[in-house]
């Protein structure tokens, strides 16, 4: 799971903007742990992560933006783990 390596092929010109007086390696701070703790939570529910990139980034405001790429295979799972939480929710309401 990647997580600022500038290695991609994509152009994100937020990426390049910088605006005087905007804080934004704390955003990227906030942002590079939610990715871990996101990370982690996927892992713990057996959710395969070799599929899975986090990167951590800031939004132009300096706010922390995690980036969240997924194969089809896991993305159908995350969701199948979604529907099942989201049942559990719904009997225990």
């Amino acid at each position: 799971m990647g997580d600022g390596d500038f290695t991609g092929d994509e152009s994100d010109l937020d990426a390049v903007l910088w605006v005087r007086g905007v804080d934004y390696v704390s955003g990227w701070r906030d942002a590079k742990e939610a990715a871990a703790e996101l990370g982690d939570v996927l892992t713990l529910a057996g959710v395969d992560v070799a599929g899975v990139r986090l990167r951590a980034a800031a939004g132009a405001d300096g706010s922390g933006v995690v980036r969240f790429e997924l194969s089809a295979a896991v993305a159908r799972e995350v969701a199948a783990l979604a529907r099942e939480a989201a049942a559990r929710c719904r009997k225990a309401g």
